[in-house]
């Protein structure tokens, strides 16, 4: 017991020791260690408390506050404004834009017809599938906006060939309209994926199809 004790008493004055020689970290906080704004204040929105401030100096960052009625209506919108900032971030990225509305599509579709004329041999159908398989962007527009898919588009590709100008579809009103006008753009990125996937998937449906095939010959 003796023992015990003194073990103890050694500790405590070994930690009492190390206590007195231990320099205190002493941090000093200056005006410019911290941040500024010209406002802070607290409301409360439906049950919660939120604090906000605003007119800050040097902002870095921001937040959305996204409110709706159902989870679903708060999903969706979180995923149009995803959506939204990921398409400016890749346009200042790939710093180019292509003009939208499916003025890409039509544009492509002409010359690439037009290119078919110097092919010859089964590549020529191969050209033209691609060509057709591209009409499927300015189709789905006419399709979802409510008009007549054949109409519309002889109608965009007609007011390409006359024009020459990138010619996109009015989905409100089913005319043909000036996406550089109007200010429609698609990212640059989004179009050379669609592209370079389209050719891969391609590719490997058709592989799949041929060992399909040989494979009930296989012994």
């Amino acid at each position: 017991m003796k023992l015990n004790f003194l073990c103890i008493l050694c500790l405590v004055l070994c930690f009492e020791m190390r206590a007195q020689t231990r320099k205190p970290n002493i941090v000093f906080v200056l005006a410019d260690d911290l941040g500024w704004a010209g406002k802070v204040y607290e409301e409360t929105l439906g049950e919660d408390k939120f604090t906000f401030v605003e007119d800050t100096r040097n902002p870095t960052s921001c937040t959305i506050q996204v409110m709706g009625p159902n989870d679903h209506t708060i999903s969706q919108m979180k995923g149009a404004i995803r959506d939204g900032l990921r398409n400016v971030k890749n346009s200042f990225e790939d710093l180019a834009v292509v003009p939208g509305g499916g003025a890409y599509e039509i544009a492509c579709h002409n010359k690439l017809m037009k290119f078919m004329q110097t092919v010859s041999g089964k590549a020529r159908r191969g050209v033209q599938a691609f060509a057709d398989a591209l009409l499927v962007v300015p189709k789905t527009l006419a399709e979802n906006s409510g008009f007549d898919v054949m109409d519309t588009i002889i109608k965009m590709q007609e007011e390409y060939e006359k024009s020459g100008i990138p010619v996109g579809l009015n989905c409100d009103s089913g005319e043909c309209m000036s996406p550089v006008e109007e200010g429609i753009w698609d990212n640059y990125i989004v179009k050379r994926q669609g592209l370079h996937l389209s050719n891969v998937l391609a590719t490997q449906l058709l592989l799949v199809d041929e060992v399909m095939r040989a494979g009930p010959k296989i012994k």
